[in-house]
């Protein structure tokens, strides 16, 4: 693409709007910016767009959510799937409703029926409403919990779950025939309100979300009677979860539900946590103050479109604060789940635990343990959604619950996707019912901790951005293949498994097998005793992540190994 010549239409086509104009124009003479805007177009990737919301090719914009809407109507089409519709909502970011209606009047422009929700939404509700509607297809304008600066658009397919193949290679190579922005149908509202093709989505479908939510209770009977005390803080960060978080906990019967007041409204600037995400030390400060407070047993925050959740709670013995990374608030849930579900006698046939290959190790031993089936699935929560799917279609398993590293849950098949708004739930109840035993969170997270060992994981990153940033992640891919290390944390490599080529290739015997899954540009390093590391580019940021993991028979030596593995992992690539 010439980057230059592109610039210059978007400055003076009378098809951009003035304002765009004038931002591009107020860029004259910064060339640095200039090309990172313009020297490709905004990559519709698996799971749709996301980058900074501005000008240009290489932005999320109002024209470029037209673009990848036409594409994606294009599929539709191809598919046959007109009649169904799709429908569409939206998170609390800058511009999000315009876009999400700019993407609606582009369907149905082009004949497909959708269904916008008429305010923000969580992406969970998203999930359950493409199926409880019927619907093709699903479009989520989110960032989810990346800075303030960015704006995204996810796909999802009738299943409820995010597109995946041959759905997500099938839109994408739609999207990449549309090389002009200006390729793109749009229509007036009226007119696709007249025609039947525009409508609005209202609190019919958020009452049958919230009675699916409820109805994962195991022991709703605990919850009334430790409720008068028992205390929640929670933060929505500015985002989706606020109404839907206190309308469940609500409905059960929690009653002291304390929102941080700073945090509760709406708000795509951020003002008081630019990067709003539950991983994000600096987004615990508000609600932490707040949980110090009211004397809390669980301290929350979701992200702003609501399918994360992070946790803390204080530590009784000591008086400090834990916070509980996204392993450990899922194996606690999971935990219980398998438990009570085996003493109430209400566990499936075939139940199996999902978990992705980052995912802490905990889930296995924890599942051979309650003798039900793990399944692992590259990283992304919507290959745990695909799984589900295949468990209907095939009659293989009975989905039991999903967990991610990435402060992602699911329990229940009602969404396809990490929802935070069932975890809270699911973990208020499970909080209840341990301090009903004289425990809290942390006393339970110990003592599974003792009964499998202290598995302790880690993800770091370093951000690569821009034109350069993306040969630089590629040279560090490259160099992991073509130099894969022998040892990291002084434990010894013993298998590789490069998911890019499907191979793993184990160091001992020299043998080489089926990674079983996916082609994705992924490599996992198996170390010994139960630890590992791995490094992939992140599907949606500049960046190449680093995960790992560690078993150890204390905390301190788990936290001790975890660190050296770390660095050496960092400084290797």
């Amino acid at each position: 693409m010439d980057y230059r010549a592109e610039y210059e239409k978007w400055c003076t086509d009378p098809y951009f709007d003035e304002a765009t104009c004038q931002e591009l124009k107020d860029l004259a003479g910064n060339e640095k910016e200039i090309e990172d805007r313009f020297y490709r177009t905004l990559e519709f990737g698996t799971g749709g767009l996301r980058g900074e919301i501005g000008a240009g090719t290489n932005r999320i914009n109002i024209y470029t959510v037209r673009q990848a809407t036409q594409g994606l109507a294009n599929y539709i089409k191809a598919k046959g799937g007109q009649e169904k519709g799709v429908m569409l909502t939206h998170d609390n970011r800058l511009f999000s409703p315009e876009f999400a209606r700019a993407a609606a009047l582009v369907l149905n422009a082009n004949g497909i029926r959708t269904y916008l929700t008429e305010s923000l939404r969580p992406t969970p509700e998203l999930s359950f409403g493409v199926r409880e509607l019927g619907c093709i297809a699903g479009v989520m304008i989110t960032a989810s919990h990346n800075p303030r600066e960015y704006n995204g658009y996810k796909v999802y397919w009738e299943d409820g779950g995010q597109i995946t193949p041959p759905h997500d290679k099938g839109i994408m190579d739609e999207v990449e025939k549309l090389t002009d922005v200006r390729d793109v149908r749009t229509m007036d509202e009226d007119d696709a309100r007249v025609e039947g093709l525009f409508h609005i989505v209202g609190e019919e479908l958020d009452d049958r979300f919230i009675a699916a939510v409820k109805a994962l209770s195991i022991h709703p009977e605990i919850i009334p009677e430790m409720a008068p005390d028992f205390t929640v803080a929670y933060s929505p960060l500015h985002g989706t979860g606020n109404v839907p978080v206190r309308r469940v906990l609500s409905e059960l019967g929690f009653t002291r539900v304390f929102v941080e007041p700073e945090q509760k409204i709406p708000d795509g600037n951020f003002p008081t946590v630019p990067k709003p995400n539950p991983e994000n030390p600096a987004a615990w400060e508000y609600v932490l103050r707040l949980g110090e407070k009211v004397d809390a047993d669980i301290i929350l925050a979701t992200d702003p479109d609501a399918d994360r959740l992070g946790v803390c709670c204080k530590d009784t013995k000591t008086g400090k604060i834990v916070e509980f990374n996204g392993n450990m608030s899922g194996i606690l849930v999971a935990d219980y789940i398998l438990k009570e579900k085996k003493a109430t006698g209400t566990m499936p046939k075939n139940p199996a635990l999902c978990s992705t290959i980052v995912t802490t190790d905990m889930a296995k031993v924890l599942a051979e343990d309650y003798g039900v089936a793990l399944i692992e699935t590259l990283t992304g929560f919507k290959y745990i959604g695909e799984q589900i799917r295949f468990f209907e279609e095939q009659g293989t398993y009975d989905f039991i619950f999903g967990l991610e590293e990435s402060y992602g849950c699911l329990a229940g098949t009602y969404a396809r996707d990490k929802d935070a708004i069932g975890s809270v739930m699911m973990l208020c109840e499970v909080a209840a019912y341990y301090k009903k035993k004289g425990m809290t969170l942390w006393d339970a997270m110990v003592e599974l901790y003792e009964r499998y060992g202290y598995f302790r994981e880690g993800l770091d990153f370093i951000v690569c951005k821009g034109k350069d940033g993306a040969a630089e992640i590629k040279a560090r891919m490259e160099k992991f293949r073509s130099e894969p290390p022998k040892e990291l944390a002084g434990l010894k490599v013993l298998a590789i498994r490069d998911y890019r080529t499907g191979i793993r290739k184990d160091l001992v015997t020299g043998e080489e097998s089926s990674t079983g899954l996916p082609a994705s540009n992924v490599l996992y390093f198996e170390l010994e005793d139960h630890a590992w590391a791995c490094a992939r580019p992140s599907g949606t940021e500049p960046k190449i992540k680093f995960y790992y993991g560690v078993k150890e028979k204390t905390m301190e030596a788990s936290e001790e190994r975890l660190e050296q593995l770390r660095k050496e992992l960092v400084d290797f690539s």
